[in-house]
């Protein structure tokens, strides 16, 4: 008797010797391009409304084309173990050039081409029937166990050993709505379901189908994992809720295991929470709370320190300093340290932040009391030159080990995973957050090696000074590139933070840890700007307990200088480095302002709001800034919210450029005495030019502004007489009128009127124009702030000629006049008059030679 896939094979190699055909049906065969596909193969090519008509026609093997494959016509043909393909299948076959094969199995299109799911978790039948016939639809593939060829697990919630088998090989976890996705988009020749931007929306979260209970975190903390939760697809639930399926307890501050109503339920330590967030998935073994509890009773007290909670620790910090003031160590000397000593030595057991080691510290305390030759150097009585010394030594000590711990647990570890295909952060991440942090590190293990040969050694006329001598041309080259681009690097690190959630929870991680003491990376990465200020106060602390006849006094007294000097020159830099980053903001802000403006010759000193009282830069009364550089005034117009914005909507620059006026060929700073606040530049050149401004900002002094521009001035040009370059003025000598400029908003708005007036009447010609067309432009030509009835002949003909492009001088010159005339109804007309502060003036000529 033979089997059913004996059966198979043979009706398969009895329909593989009938003939051919392509049967297209219903609309299927209406569709023109569904119809070229299927002429493209060279055989028959039939249609039929329901293709039943020939279903039982056994000389043909047939192709039948279906639309539909949900509908009655689809379950009878199938039913009949028919070939059947959808249109998007057939276009597919014939664009690469492939044959129809002999697959019995329905086959719309090939969305799943290639993949190879497997389903957990899926517990109504009739669900995982109808995901297996869509997924057979669209070319994919099935199996019931995972294996090396799986590339998509199937599942409704996280867990399980699938789950953790996909999480540990990289596989691909969905939810069931990405087959149902896929099919929606069944039409789409373009469409694939394995693309990245479709399938990202459709993977399974950490924590779908969890609820999650926090126990024993303070407030805020126990907010913020709430609220990681949530977007991890967990929901938050109570200790006594019965479908709790885990507790995370602070392993920190609680004390005792809690108690949930499901006993079912999995105890936790907060590790596997971030854990699971970082890599997917974490086994709940290896984090169980009750584990913790149990290898905290089982271990000595001397090793367990770190490990618990914060109120034990601190009734064991107390009897520990109790312990070592008993023993005569340095902490137990009456004398008073500096704050920034006794900050910086927290402990003499190499821990960071506590007072108490850390089983992975044990090691460590060899530094400090392992060492035979320490305590056959070390005199009995110790001087306080020593006990200081020791300070120095432990806090450098201590800061070294900050500085491993932040290369070893946080650089290399994600420099490493950037190698791999699943990194935290790449290269360029990684570098400008650690890029600077190097150099800082190998020069402070150098002190500490030198530190340690003179603990070994000790005697009284060690040179400690000489340290830091040796050391002054590392830490001026390590210190200024780190400090000075603190800020930027801590704004990548909280990028970072915020925008990866497995960046996030593999601080979390580390954050935990015994090696950084609950403290942040952010903590730890702001130590070094911290050190060498903590470094100047420890020498001067040593230095006061140092004779003058010691050969150390003049060497201490020399490195501190040195660490002023790296001090000092940390400042600079930082100085040069905020000005060429002030010029990148304010090149990037002008519009069309001169590329050469940023140059690394060129430094920002200051800017200055004013309002231009001449009328040859922008205009009367507009706003300008000054940008003071080293070398050059770089002038430009702010524009407004208004009017100028609405001329250009689609720039981001608030500002356009003017003029940049070199220093070199500024003549005079002139300070024109009868207002507080203007003042004048005059340029030299073929012909020399006055620009008059008035400085808006009440808090900026004028006469310290210009003493300031004249120093600028006169160290540019190399000249020692910066004061014979202000010069002091009357307006009425300058003939500048120095009336209110800070013209109202109506007088802005005339303004910009006459403007556009004058722009709009040079946009027409009139020498060939119809005298209608004329009189139309001239009446829509008048001013859009009154009627024009109450005007005189004289007015409305010089607004006429106004807008046939006259000279727009001439025409104030007699729109004035015309006001100044006739009736009380055109002297009520003077109020649309531009007043004088906006009306151009013209400068006489005379004027520079009187200067």
């Amino acid at each position: 008797m033979e089997t059913i896939e004996e059966q198979s094979k043979t009706e398969m190699s009895i329909m593989s010797k009938l003939p051919t055909r392509i049967c297209l049906v219903g609309e299927a065969g209406r569709d023109a391009g569904t119809v070229q596909a299927a002429e493209s193969f060279g055989m028959p090519v039939i249609q039929s409304q329901t293709g039943l008509d020939i279903i039982n026609d056994t000389e043909w093997r047939t192709f039948y084309v279906l639309q539909d494959f949900e509908d009655e016509i689809f379950d009878a043909i199938h039913k009949q173990k028919e070939c059947i393909l959808g249109p998007p299948a057939l276009k597919y076959a014939a664009e690469m050039k492939q044959t129809l094969g002999q697959n019995t199995r329905p086959i719309y299109n090939y969305a799943m081409r290639g993949v190879v799911t497997c389903f957990t978790g899926i517990r109504k039948k009739d669900e995982l029937t109808k995901l297996v016939n869509l997924i057979h639809s669209m070319g994919g593939c099935i199996k019931k166990d995972l294996n090396t060829k799986t590339t998509h697990l199937i599942c409704n919630h996280s867990g399980g050993e699938k789950y953790q088998y996909a999480k540990t090989f990289r596989l691909t976890v969905v939810r069931p709505a990405w087959v149902y996705a896929a099919w929606s988009a069944r039409d789409s020749l373009e469409f694939e379901a394995t693309q990245d931007s479709f399938t990202k929306t459709h993977r399974l979260r950490a924590f779908e189908g969890q609820k999650i209970c926090f126990f024993g975190f303070p407030a805020e903390e126990h907010q913020h994992m709430v609220d990681v939760l949530l977007e991890n697809g967990g929901v938050c639930a109570e200790l006594d809720d019965p479908e709790c399926s885990h507790v995370v307890v602070d392993q920190h501050t609680a004390a005792a295991k809690p108690e949930p109503k499901n006993h079912n339920t999995h105890i936790l330590k907060s590790d596997w929470f971030w854990y699971t967030i970082q890599n997917g998935y974490a086994n709940e073994m290896d984090f169980l709370f009750g584990d913790y509890l149990d290898s905290i009773t089982n271990t000595p007290s001397t090793d367990r320190r770190d490990s618990l909670p914060i109120s034990f620790n601190k009734r064991k910090r107390k009897r520990f300093s109790q312990r070592i003031q008993l023993e005569g160590t340095p902490l137990g000397s009456g004398k008073r340290r500096s704050s920034v000593s006794d900050a910086g030595l927290l402990s003499v057991s190499n821990s960071f932040f506590d007072c108490t080691t850390s089983p992975d510290k044990l090691e460590n305390d060899k530094l400090l009391h392992a060492e035979p030759e320490a305590s056959e150097a070390t005199p009995t009585k110790k001087s306080m030159r020593f006990n200081h010394f020791m300070d120095f030594f432990t806090t450098e000590s201590n800061y070294v080990g900050i500085l491993d711990t932040i290369l070893n647990l946080f650089k290399n570890k994600l420099e490493e995973l950037a190698e791999t295909n699943d990194p935290l952060l790449n290269k360029s991440e990684i570098k400008s957050i650690f890029g600077n942090f190097l150099p800082i590190h190998e020069v402070h293990q150098s002190m500490l090696e030198h530190l340690r040969k003179l603990h070994a050694n000790w005697r009284e006329d060690c040179l400690i000074g000489d340290i830091i001598i040796q050391h002054r041309d590392e830490l001026i080259k390590a210190y200024p590139p780190y400090v000075n681009f603190y800020e930027q690097m801590k704004e990548q690190l909280l990028y970072c933070d915020r925008e990866y959630p497995r960046f996030h929870a593999f601080l979390k991680i580390n954050q935990t840890k015994p090696e950084c003491g609950r403290q942040s990376l952010q903590d730890l990465m702001i130590r070094p700007v911290q050190r060498l200020p903590s470094i100047s106060l420890l020498l001067n602390d040593i230095l006061k307990h140092t004779g003058n006849a010691n050969v150390d006094h003049a060497r201490l007294e020399e490195a501190l200088k040195a660490i002023k000097q790296v001090t000092l020159h940390i400042n600079e830099d930082k100085r040069r480095t905020e000005s060429r980053m002030a010029i990148f903001d304010i090149f990037n802000d002008i519009d069309g302002c001169p590329a050469h403006l940023v140059s690394s010759n060129r430094s920002f000193i200051s800017k200055c709001e004013v309002n231009e009282l001449s009328d040859s830069l922008s205009g009367r009364g507009d706003s300008l800034l000054l940008y003071l550089f080293s070398d050059s005034i770089e002038l430009c117009k702010k524009r407004s919210r208004g009017f100028n914005a609405a001329k250009s909507p689609s720039t981001a620059k608030t500002h356009k450029h003017i003029k940049l006026i070199s220093l070199n060929t500024i003549r005079f700073v002139i300070d024109i005495t009868d207002s507080p606040r203007a003042f004048g530049l005059l340029q030299r050149g073929e012909k020399e030019k006055l620009y008059t401004f008035s400085i808006i900002d009440e808090e900026t002094d004028k006469l310290v502004y210009l003493k300031k521009l004249c120093m600028q001035i006169a160290a540019h040009t190399c000249r020692t007489d910066a004061d014979k370059m202000l010069l002091s003025r009357t307006s009425l000598e300058l003939e500048v009128d120095i009336s209110d400029v800070n013209v109202s908003t109506l007088s802005k708005a005339f303004k910009l009127a006459a403007k556009t007036r004058l722009k709009v009447g040079r946009a027409f010609s009139f020498n060939k124009t119809p005298n209608k067309l004329k009189r139309a432009v001239s009446t829509m030509m008048t001013s859009p702030f009154g009627s024009t009835n109450s005007l005189t002949p004289a007015s409305q003909l010089a607004q006429m000629r106004l807008a046939s492009c006259t000279n727009i001088n001439e025409v104030a010159d007699e729109d004035c006049s015309s006001m100044r005339s006739n009736s009380p109804s055109a002297q009520s007309e003077m109020l649309v008059v531009p007043p004088l502060s906006v009306q151009p003036t013209r400068k006489n000529k005379a004027v520079v030679g009187r200067i």
